[in-house]
């Protein structure tokens, strides 16, 4: 057996999920990932899912082993923000060709990339990522990686998560296999202390965890690695040393935070950070669990008095959104923890949960639905774009909470849409997060064009349908503006049928 393939029965192999747990041992070596469609992995395949989760370390060289084509559709695909180092926005390929193919040249061209990069930049530490390329021509870039490290004298870390290896999610857990093996553990900090917490599985999108962050710093408690947004390799590489972790994305990082416990003794819990209730919750259990591990219990006094304040100054700003905004129906495209916490956060203000996708969810995450909706018709698995187009514009939802994939079902159904994944361009997150949400929402629903869209238009309201036209005694120019406007709205009708 390959590593790479005994590193995928491992992580598919996870003791941590509930619903790997009631598999037999053949069905949890065979995992829960879909087999990719060919053709479609752009944006779905495992190599995707390694830069998702390493590529936010702000201050890393990531360096994609591969033809041109490889880094360039994988590239600053999210909207993660950093607060100081840019190294991670530049793109770093070996640029393989043919002739590299064919001559065997590629592990050559890799270790004098690295040699560039290092000479050129500085960086903290170079990755170097596996594609399905490199991977099938058998380039050792672990060997590579070794023999680099001992040259410069840096950390070079091999991220073998080739896109044929299956999906994003499991290229999401393959990064956190090699921070494992070659990044968390090596660097013993000197300023390790009771109140140093790990927050797994949060990508800073928008810069949102910068909302959070103060709260804690507020409370004395020291993110001491939040991987991957705005991390910091050596923050990373200290991570072994923290007291307590908070998983944010499951289904990405659940196995890290795992194996993290088991090695170092760390406990963790999953928790949302969007919502009142689930910051609140949030900050509470971070609490507990630094007590147990030996803070000062005083903390949890402090915890409440600053949940306490930072409610009630967020509910008093909502209260102005609650008339416009209660009884409005929510439809919820979306998946892992947001299926659960934002459908929590709308339920808060009054607003209505027409239905909410689980594709990406957890069996705890579901739970979490069942027991707000109280009804199971309220979850869906997946929805194709001709039912959700159906529901959208048959009236049934006031707003659709989606990513940019979907958009456009909501918009030929003339219906508001928010986008709540990684290219949305508000953070959401902790209180003053939740706030901006429901303003948001305020904002796309009660905007004006939507009841301007759904009118029809004036030349088309005539009992037979005919289009009525100004008459030959009216302006010229007018006439001829109107019918080409006409001539452009039936165009567009004819395009909308076909789609």
């Amino acid at each position: 057996m390959t590593a790479l393939s005994a590193k995928i029965q491992d992580v598919f192999d996870e003791p941590a999920c509930d619903k790997n747990r009631g598999k037999d041992a053949k069905a949890r070596k065979e995992g829960c990932a879909r087999p990719l469609t060919p053709g479609a992995a752009a944006g779905g395949c495992a190599f995707d899912g390694a830069k998702i989760v390493l590529q936010p370390i702000t201050d890393v060289a990531h360096l994609v082993h591969a033809p041109l084509a490889c880094e360039g559709n994988s590239w600053d695909n999210r909207g993660a923000a950093s607060s100081g180092p840019t190294l991670w926005r530049t793109s770093f390929t070996t640029d393989l060709t043919e002739f590299d193919v064919v001559m065997g040249r590629g592990e050559r061209k890799l270790f004098k990339a690295i040699r560039q990069i290092t000479e050129t930049y500085a960086p903290a530490a170079v990755f170097v990522y596996s594609t399905c390329v490199t991977a099938l021509i058998g380039d050792d870039i672990e060997a590579v990686c070794k023999r680099a490290a001992e040259k410069f004298g840096l950390a070079v870390v091999p991220v073998n998560a080739p896109g044929l290896a299956g999906s994003k999610n499991l290229g999401n857990k393959l990064a956190a296999e090699a921070l494992l093996d070659h990044v968390i553990g090596t660097v013993e900090p000197d300023d390790a202390g009771p109140y140093d917490i790990n927050i797994l599985g949060e990508f800073n999108l928008c810069g949102e965890f910068w909302l959070v962050k103060p709260l804690l710093d507020r409370l004395g408690i020291r993110v001491r690695a939040c991987i991957p947004g705005d991390a910091r390799y050596r923050d990373v590489a200290s991570g072994h040393s923290a007291r307590a972790a908070m998983v944010v994305c499951s289904t990405a990082l659940i196995t890290l935070a795992r194996k993290m416990e088991e090695r170092w003794g760390i406990p963790f819990f999953e928790g949302s950070f969007y919502g009142i209730s689930d910051t609140s919750e949030a900050l509470r259990r971070i609490a507990k669990l630094l007590v147990r591990k030996g803070a000062d219990p005083e903390i949890l006094d402090r915890a409440e008095t600053l949940i306490a304040e930072q409610e009630a100054v967020a509910w008093k700003k909502l209260e102005a959104y609650r008339p416009r905004l209660q009884g409005k129906r929510v439809l919820l495209n979306t998946g892992g923890v947001k299926s659960w916490s934002v459908v929590h956060a709308l339920m808060e203000i009054g607003m209505e949960i027409v239905g909410t996708s689980v594709k990406k969810s957890t069996p705890e995450d579901k739970v979490r639905i069942q027991q707000m909706l109280k009804d199971d018709n309220h979850m869906f698995e997946q929805m194709s774009a001709r039912d959700l187009y159906a529901i959208l514009s048959g009236g049934k939802a006031d707003i659709m909470l989606s990513g940019g994939r979907t958009q456009f079902v909501a918009l030929k159904a003339k219906t508001p849409w928010l986008d709540i994944n990684q290219e949305r361009q508000h953070p959401y997150a902790g209180y003053d997060g939740m706030v901006e949400l429901v303003r948001q929402i305020d904002l796309a629903i009660h905007n004006p064009i939507w009841r301007q869209v759904r009118e029809r238009p004036p030349w088309d309201c005539q009992p037979d349908g005919k289009h009525q036209l100004p008459s030959a005694n009216n302006d010229t120019a007018t006439t001829r503006a109107v019918q080409n406007f006409a001539a452009t709205t039936r165009t567009i009708s004819a395009v909308e049928e076909i789609l």
